[in-house]
C-alpha cells in the first residue's frame, strides 16, 4: 500500500515477477521495485532491471529505445549499459541504479539492488604519466570524467579560461535565463569531485603557446607545463558585430555563465529587448526573456527563421510559435546603428530597446592550434580517432574538423552533445583504446513547450520530406540525392532515437555497449 501523500508508482512491481512476454525487445517496460521507479528491458532471453529516469535531465527511459545492450534516453540521447548501468555516452555521466534479475517458474523477478559499477580497469594498456586538457567546456570536462571512469590514475590537469568550473552551458539560454533553473543545477560536478578524483583545475587561465615537439604548454603567467598527452578543446567565441554602438554597456552576447548572469541582472530594469539574430541561441534567448515578461523584438536578415538549417516549413512554424508568445519579428532587416535606447534598422525603422542581445553565431577558437603549427582548415583537422597532425595531441568539440561517415565529408559542428562525446572518445584514445568517433551528431533546441531534436548533419540538401504537423508532432528527413543526411523531430522523440540507431547501422559504427 502506498504511504499517505506518496504517489503510487506506475506499472508492475518487478519484485513480484513479470511474464517474459510482457517485455518487448526494443522498448522497456515501466514499473517499480518496491516503490522505486524502474524499467525492465530484454535482449533475447536476457532481462535487465534499471532505474526509470535518465541521470542527465531525468528523462523517462520507459519512452526510450533499447539498442544492442544499451538503453537510450528519449530527450537528449544519453546511452546506458543494460548490464552495468554505466553511462556509455554523454550527456549523462552518472550510472543508473540496477537490480539483480532472476527467472523462476516462468516469471522474471527483480531481486536486491546492486552497487554502482567500479571504474573500468584495462590492464596492460600503456598509459601516459600526465594528461593536460585545455578548455573547460563540454569536451574538456567529458574527457576528464572519462579518463577517471576508465581507471586512469596519472596526473590530470584541466585548464580553462572561464572563471567558473565546468557547467551546463545549454541551460544558459534556456531555463536558467528564463529563471526556472536554479544556479546550483548548473555545475557539471561539485568542487569535491575534482578534489576527490585528483583533477587539478586551473580556472581563469590562458594558454599562451604550445610546443608540440617538446610537449610543453606556456601559460599567461609564464608557468610551463609538460604533458604526455594533450587534448585541445578551446571551444568557440561569439561572432562580434561591427555595427556602430555594438560596444555599448546594454549590448549583450551570450556564451558564458558570466554573460548569462549579466543579462539576467540587466533584465531587472528593462522593459523591451531587441535580439539581433534568429539563430538557435537568439531565439532560445527570446523565449526565455519572454518568460521574464519582457517585450521581445527579433531582428534578422532572413525571410524565414532557421530555414537554412531546418527548412522553410519548420522555420515558419518556429516563427508562428514565437509570435503566439508575443515575440515581434523584423525579418529581412538588419541593425545599422545601436543607440542608447533604440536601434536604427536598414529599413529606416526605429526600434526602442532597453537591452540588446546579439546572437549571430560563433567562431571556433583556433588560435592555440594555429600558433603551434597544427593542421587547420576552418577547424583543427583530426583523424577518425580525433588525433591532430601532432603526435599525442587530440582535439574535440567546436574546433574539431573530423571525417564524418554519414555525410562522407569532413565536418565541424558546434553541438554540446557532440563535444561531450568527442571528449569521451578522445579520452579513451589517449589511453590507447583506438576507438573511432562515429556517433551521429545530435542537438536539441527548446522553444517554450516545444523541443526540436536533430540527429545527423545536413549543411545542405536537395529535398526534405515531412511527416505530420509541426503544431502537434512531426518528423523531417533531409536528403541529398538518395542519401539521408539528417532527421529533425518535434514531439517524436522515439523516431529521433530510431534515426540515430539507423545511422549507426548504416555506417557500421561500433555498438555503444562495446565501448564499456
Amino acid at each position: 500500500m502506498a504511504e499517505a501523500g506518496r504517489e503510487q508508482p506506475e506499472g508492475p512491481d518487478f519484485s513480484l515477477g513479470v511474464a517474459p512476454q510482457d517485455v518487448s525487445d526494443d522498448r522497456p517496460l515501466l514499473g517499480h521495485v518496491a516503490g522505486e521507479g524502474a524499467v525492465m528491458a530484454r535482449q533475447g532471453g536476457s532481462f535487465f532491471v534499471i532505474g526509470a529516469y535518465c541521470t542527465h535531465y531525468h528523462g523517462p527511459l520507459a519512452d526510450g529505445l533499447v539498442v544492442g545492450g544499451s538503453i537510450r534516453c528519449p530527450w537528449h540521447h544519453a546511452c546506458f549499459s543494460l548490464r552495468s548501468g554505466r553511462a556509455l555516452r554523454a550527456p549523462a555521466f552518472d550510472p543508473l541504479p540496477r537490480w539483480r534479475v532472476e527467472q523462476v517458474d516462468g516469471k522474471v523477478f527483480a531481486r536486491e539492488k546492486l552497487s554502482d559499477p567500479a571504474p573500468a580497469a584495462h590492464k596492460g594498456d600503456a598509459q601516459p604519466r600526465s594528461v593536460v586538457i585545455v578548455g573547460g567546456g563540454a569536451a574538456g570536462f567529458a574527457a576528464a570524467q572519462m579518463l577517471r571512469a576508465e581507471g586512469y590514475d596519472g596526473i590530470l590537469e584541466l585548464i580553462s579560461a572561464d572563471l567558473a568550473a565546468p557547467y551546463d552551458r545549454p541551460n544558459l539560454s534556456k531555463d536558467y535565463l528564463a529563471g526556472t533553473a536554479r544556479p546550483e543545477w548548473l555545475p557539471l560536478r561539485d568542487p569535491a569531485w575534482y578534489r576527490d578524483n585528483g583533477v587539478q583545475l586551473r580556472l581563469g587561465c590562458q594558454v599562451e603557446s604550445l610546443d608540440p615537439v617538446g610537449k610543453r604548454l606556456t601559460l599567461a603567467d609564464s608557468v610551463t607545463l609538460s604533458y604526455d598527452a594533450l587534448l585541445i578543446s578551446t571551444g568557440a567565441f561569439p561572432t562580434k558585430l561591427p555595427t556602430p554602438g555594438a560596444d555599448r554597456n546594454h549590448v549583450h552576447y551570450l556564451r558564458s555563465l558570466a554573460d548569462s548572469d549579466r543579462l539576467i541582472a540587466a533584465c531587472a530594469g528593462a522593459r523591451r529587448v531587441a535580439v539581433i539574430g534568429a539563430s538557435f541561441i537568439g531565439l532560445e534567448a527570446a523565449a526565455s526573456l519572454r518568460a521574464r515578461g519582457l517585450d521581445v523584438h527579433v531582428v534578422a536578415p532572413e525571410a524565414i527563421p532557421m530555414a537554412r538549417i531546418l527548412g522553410p516549413e519548420i522555420g515558419a512554424h518556429v516563427r508562428k510559435l514565437h509570435e503566439r508568445h508575443g515575440v515581434v519579428f523584423h525579418l529581412e532587416d538588419t541593425a545599422t546603428e545601436i543607440g542608447e535606447r533604440a536601434l536604427t534598422l536598414k529599413s529606416g525603422a526605429i526600434l526602442e530597446a532597453d537591452l540588446v542581445v546579439i546572437g549571430v553565431g560563433v567562431k571556433p577558437d583556433l588560435s592555440l592550434a594555429q600558433s603551434a603549427g597544427l593542421a587547420t582548415d576552418r577547424g583543427v583537422i583530426v583523424d577518425e580517432y580525433l588525433q591532430t597532425s601532432a603526435p599525442d595531441v587530440y582535439a574535440a568539440g567546436d574546433i574539431a574538423s573530423w571525417p564524418d561517415k554519414i555525410t562522407g565529408e569532413r565536418i565541424r559542428v558546434e553541438h554540446w552533445v557532440v563535444a561531450e562525446r568527442q571528449g569521451q572518445t578522445a579520452a579513451r584514445n589517449i589511453l590507447g583504446r583506438k576507438e573511432k568517433f562515429e556517433a551521429a551528431p545530435f542537438f536539441w533546441s527548446q522553444h517554450y513547450d516545444q523541443t526540436i531534436s536533430y540527429v545527423g548533419h545536413a549543411a545542405s540538401w536537395d529535398r526534405l520530406e515531412i511527416s505530420g504537423d509541426p503544431v502537434v508532432d512531426c518528423a523531417v528527413s533531409y536528403f541529398k540525392g538518395d542519401r539521408l543526411l539528417a532527421v529533425a523531430t518535434i514531439g517524436r522523440d522515439l523516431d529521433n532515437l530510431r534515426a540515430e540507431a539507423a545511422f549507426e547501422t548504416r555506417i557500421g559504427a561500433e555498438a555503444p555497449e562495446a565501448i564499456e
